[in-house]
């Protein structure tokens, strides 16, 4: 499922060439993955986009009325597993599995194309963000040390449980949540209370940087993720544990290992990354 660099890549895309542009039209093949398509058909034409953001895992475009019928509407989507939002010109061919066409006042479309339909497609009012995007918590790309701290050590649960909870840190997942710890030499096992002061900071910063590379190289492409542009993402060639089971660590040769924490697949290096006392145990 896209994270947060593979959001942040669509979005910046998007925002490259959407703002100042007002849509059209709207056309809908399947629909089961969206909130309100009857809706999103009769409410989003005409509007202009005045913004493109991402929050957490969420994409939102701002949009505004003029004319006969002024307000504001926000157009949230979620790529799910397998969602891709693009601008393309009209005429372009139509990729199988392309439910949305958003018609562009400049002959493009903003076409949304999502083979597994896993995605999510809804128009709001902007007084009704928070609660369809529900209790978020803060963002890794902008949260300071001193609160990153904060929201991990004052909780006795598994630190990677903790940094895929988004009601702590909104956009993490598996991916990059394993490289971080990869990163600072952290066992996925740990309970966030127990770290040290300097494995809090080092964390901090492991983060910090993976998400920044990561962004910077367009996301992983572990499957069909592409950006607004059509390319796939690089990051995935970096990966030192992800998906790693059975290979070498990057940086003291141990075979990387799995174990499930917090129900999902979990790739550590059990050299680097010394699992505590009761997980040795067991």
């Amino acid at each position: 499922m896209p994270e947060l660099p593979e959001v942040e890549t669509v979005a910046r895309g998007l925002r490259a060439v959407l703002p100042g542009r007002r849509i059209v039209d709207v056309r809908l093949g399947k629909t089961d993955f969206m909130d309100n398509p009857a809706e999103i058909g009769s409410r989003v034409p005409g509007s202009l986009v005045r913004a493109v953001r991402r929050h957490g895992k969420f994409l939102v475009l701002d949009l505004e009325h003029d004319g006969a019928r002024p307000g504001k509407e926000l157009l949230v989507v979620h790529l799910g597993m397998t969602g891709q939002l693009r601008v393309v010109p009209a005429d372009a061919e139509i990729a199988p599995h392309t439910h949305a066409f958003f018609s562009l006042d400049d002959s493009r479309e903003l076409r949304f194309r999502d083979p597994r339909r896993f995605g999510r497609m809804l128009v709001a009012a902007p007084a009704e963000e928070e609660k369809i995007l529900g209790p978020l918590g803060a963002d890794p790309t902008e949260v300071g040390e001193e609160e990153f701290g904060r929201r991990i050590t004052s909780r006795r649960a598994r630190i990677k449980a903790l940094l895929l909870d988004q009601t702590v840190f909104r956009g993490m997942g598996n991916i990059y949540t394993d490289e971080s710890l990869w990163r600072a030499k952290i066992h996925p096992a740990r309970l966030g209370a127990n770290l040290k002061p300097a494995e809090v900071a080092r964390l901090y910063r492991a983060v910090r940087s993976i998400l920044a590379e990561a962004i910077r190289l367009g996301g992983s492409s572990i499957s069909d993720f592409v950006g607004s542009n059509g390319e796939p993402g690089e990051f995935q060639i970096r990966h030192r544990a992800y998906d790693r089971e059975g290979k070498k660590c990057s940086r003291c040769g141990t075979k990387i290992r799995r174990m499930i924490v917090a129900g999902r697949s979990s790739y550590f290096c059990p050299h680097c990354q010394r699992a505590p006392r009761s997980t040795r145990k067991a």
